[in-house]
């Protein structure tokens, strides 16, 4: 069954909005960087295996750096667990998806990820992310 992954939330801190997530009962659960993606991570993590991920960007012409600077702060991509990323990502092009991504990338955690274009999904940044 397909389940959300994470919300993605683009911020100029993660070590700022870290506080606000931890007084509605998060936890933070782990740090990482990904410097082919530009941007610092840090999870929060919720009950029921919510996850929050704060998203801080490297540079200003990151994508993350992009996004602030176009839309300010947020949420900036909803992230889907799939079992198997290549047969999700196929099918969607099969079904005329317009895919960021049309091969798997690594990601946070060596997970492989891949982004559907905003075009193709009424306005929203999705990723998949192929889960264990």
């Amino acid at each position: 069954m397909t389940r959300i992954d994470h919300i993605g939330i683009a911020t100029q801190s993660i070590e700022e909005s870290s506080e606000f997530w931890v007084m509605l009962g998060f936890e933070i659960s782990g740090d990482d960087t990904v410097e082919s993606q530009g941007v610092k991570i840090r999870y929060m993590e919720g009950d029921n295996d919510c996850r929050i991920e704060l998203l801080e960007p490297l540079g200003e012409q990151t994508p993350v750096g992009k996004f602030i600077h176009k839309r300010g702060a947020g949420v900036q991509q909803v992230a889907v667990s799939v079992k198997d990323i290549d047969d999700t990502i196929s099918s969607l092009l099969s079904n005329g998806v317009k895919m960021i991504n049309q091969e798997p990338v690594e990601g946070s955690g060596g997970h492989r990820i891949a982004f559907i274009h905003p075009s193709s999904t009424g306005g929203v940044l999705v990723e998949l992310v192929e889960g264990d």
